[in-house]
């Protein structure tokens, strides 16, 4: 009987020992996977060199460049219309291959040029939310990808997107199905030493309470406001999470929206917020050395709608072309080619709400539109269900 108590005594010791052991072991684990990540997060800080953001001046549309050395990315490429002038702004640039192309949502103004881009340069990565479009231009776009031989990732919150020493965090979409094509748009924040930068495409209330909602970190030092600055997005709520130092609207003179709307430019008015606007600067670009973060624009102010008396006054010491006149040479070119073909000179469009639009040849937008659909009279126009734009 002793020895049996004797032998159930030593085999207690032993598992204790060795419980002991494993307990050690798998502190000492957790340890070190604490360290890593904490050595992970110090590499993402120790930067080199400069970040350099492109806000594209593509009118009343999107189009952003991000070069961080070799690493580049392109969010969205403007309108149909703007292909010509995306390409040629790249090629500007020195950009032979973008290593993340993102279409933020399937509306013509964000992926209108995403094609071209495509078919002119090496792609490594496209990031689109999952939605599909029943537009030609969508259509366009998913034809580039497939003879490229490329596939689209669709966005995951909370990915990461690594972008030489800046990384990227995939905020939304948050839901699965939205009543509006906005809300799919996809939200990145890229973080490059001890700054920050908050891209939202299109997203409105409802993406940003979402995010909000599912805690999470949304702070930036710069954010590009959502939906050309209109009043449906960049809600005060969202505005005081993310609290930036620095606002950018990408938007046009006079456009047929009123963007960017009184409420936006009042929050940011009321809470100091200096903000950079394409349709006053043309091409803005934010450069950051990982502690502060410099514009080479002078700062807008907080003129809304067409009560705006913005006008271009472009200090960028990049080098930039002449949109302008690449906008106005196609113009040219195709109203040529309409004359000869005895084709209407109306240029009728679908807008990103889903309106249908007729430009007449003298109007404000005539030059910047791809037209869909040529008319050869006004009554044609309207019979189609087009109304005509307002400018």
């Amino acid at each position: 009987m002793l020895k049996k108590h004797y032998f159930l005594v030593i085999i207690l010791s032993f598992l204790l020992i060795f419980t002991g052991c494993v307990k050690e072991k798998a502190v000492h684990t957790v340890k070190e996977e604490n360290l890593k990540e904490t050595v992970a997060s110090e590499r993402i800080a120790e930067v080199k060199g400069d970040l350099k953001i492109h806000f594209i001046d593509v009118g009343q549309a999107d189009s952003i460049l991000i070069k961080n050395g070799e690493s580049t990315m392109l969010i969205d490429a403007g309108n149909n219309g703007d292909a010509d002038l995306v390409v040629n702004y790249l090629k500007n640039q020195g950009i032979n291959q973008l290593d993340y192309v993102i279409g933020t949502h399937p509306h013509e103004d964000h992926i209108g040029g995403l094609d071209a881009v495509i078919n002119n340069f090496d792609i490594g990565k496209v990031y689109m939310p999952k939605v599909t479009h029943t537009s030609k231009t969508f259509k366009d776009v998913i034809t580039a990808i497939k003879k490229k031989g490329l596939k689209i990732t669709n966005p995951t919150v909370g990915g990461i997107i690594p972008l030489g020493d800046a990384k990227g965090v995939i905020l939304a979409p948050n839901s699965k199905e939205y009543k509006d094509y906005n809300d799919y748009s996809i939200v990145l924040k890229l973080t490059y030493g001890n700054t920050s930068f908050l891209f939202t495409g299109d997203a409105e209330g409802l993406s940003e309470k979402e995010m909000m909602r599912n805690g999470l970190d949304l702070s930036a030092d710069v954010l590009k406001l959502g939906h050309h600055g209109s009043h449906s997005s960049t809600t005060i709520d969202f505005l005081n999470k993310v609290n930036p130092k620095y606002a950018v609207i990408m938007t046009e003179i006079g456009n047929d929206y009123g963007h960017p709307h009184k409420e936006t430019m009042d929050k940011l008015k009321n809470k100091n917020i200096p903000v950079y606007r394409t349709d006053e600067s043309g091409n803005i670009v934010a450069t950051s050395d990982g502690n502060k973060i410099s514009f080479n624009a002078n700062q807008g102010d907080y003129n809304y709608g067409r009560d705006s008396k913005s006008k271009k006054t472009n200090t960028n010491k990049e080098n930039t072309i002449n949109i302008l006149t690449a906008k106005a040479v196609t113009s040219i070119e195709e109203k040529n080619d309409m004359n000869k073909d005895e084709q209407g000179l109306i240029k009728g469009n679908i807008n990103s709400k889903g309106e249908k639009i007729y430009h007449m040849p003298d109007g404000a937008y005539y030059k910047n539109v791809k037209a869909e659909v040529l008319f050869k009279t006004e009554k044609e126009a309207k019979e189609a269900g087009f109304r005509k734009s307002k400018r």
